[in-house]
């Protein structure tokens, strides 16, 4: 039997559409938020974007933009509709989404062989895409990282909190191990301030440097903002209700930088 670590339909190719991982150690530091805004800030900059729920078994991202899929992953794993078939257009943010479906334990203990046919089913999804964003639920489980060597880059979202930071590193620690060339970098979300957003990258940076021997590079900086759970509660994207706003502007730096050539 194949493993998905090393079954090229699972590894990224230069033929497909990138594909970005958002993952965390922990809940609750705003990553299916972040990725539903780094994919709207994608799309306002002409790309053509994909937003893949991931989170098995505990789905959100149609609930933060306030969809109702008929067809989900739920359904794809059913076998009443295609992966391709799954694909809800969101024309307020200006991308795609492939909804999860919560609450389904099937979802959130996927087999070998289906997670390998969902990763040859995204593969293909995704080359029609500029950026395909893969929301992975919070954790350190193996389906969680075989979700996020899907991908070309996996952004790790942390807080400033000891148990964020923590946790993010066991997450880059895991990962490292199965796939020591993969490019990891670091997002700190909900920071008071720059210089504070800074320190906590410093912190699991230092972590990192000294016990992994890897440096992941700082993908961004999202200031804490007021503007944001605001957005939330309307189930509209940040860019779109308040585009102004400082994590709103963090968000599109991000996106601007993942452009940018290495």
């Amino acid at each position: 039997m194949s493993d998905p670590n090393t079954d090229p339909a699972v590894r990224r190719t230069g033929g497909a559409g990138r594909i970005l991982a958002v993952a965390s150690g922990k809940g609750g530091v705003g990553k299916t938020w972040f990725s539903v805004t780094l994919a709207s800030a994608l799309a306002r900059m002409g790309r053509r974007v994909l937003v893949f729920d991931g989170d098995l078994g505990l789905a959100n991202v149609d609930v933060q933009l306030g969809i109702v899929a008929k067809r989900h992953l739920g359904t794809v794993l059913a076998g009443t509709v295609t992966l391709q078939g799954a694909i809800t257009p969101y024309p307020a943010g200006g991308f795609d989404v492939i909804a999860g479906s919560s609450g389904s334990g099937s979802l959130a203990s996927l087999t070998l062989p289906q997670l390998i046919e969902m990763a040859r089913a995204l593969r293909e999804a995704a080359a029609g895409y500029d950026d395909t964003i893969i929301d992975i639920s919070a954790g350190l489980d193996r389906t969680v990282r075989r979700l996020s060597q899907l991908a070309g880059t996996c952004l790790v979202v942390t807080t400033g909190e000891p148990t964020s930071i923590t946790d993010a590193y066991a997450f880059i620690k895991l990962s490292h191990a199965e796939r020591p060339e993969g490019d990891m970098r670091i997002v700190v979300n909900m920071a008071e301030t720059r210089a504070e957003g800074e320190r906590t990258y410093g912190a699991l940076l230092k972590a990192c440097r000294s016990f992994l021997g890897t440096e992941p590079p700082l993908a961004g900086i999202v200031r804490r903002d007021r503007k944001v759970p605001d957005a939330i509660r309307h189930q509209t994207p940040l860019l779109v209700r308040h585009p102004g706003a400082e994590a709103a502007v963090d968000v599109e730096a991000v996106a601007e930088r993942l452009l940018a050539p290495r």
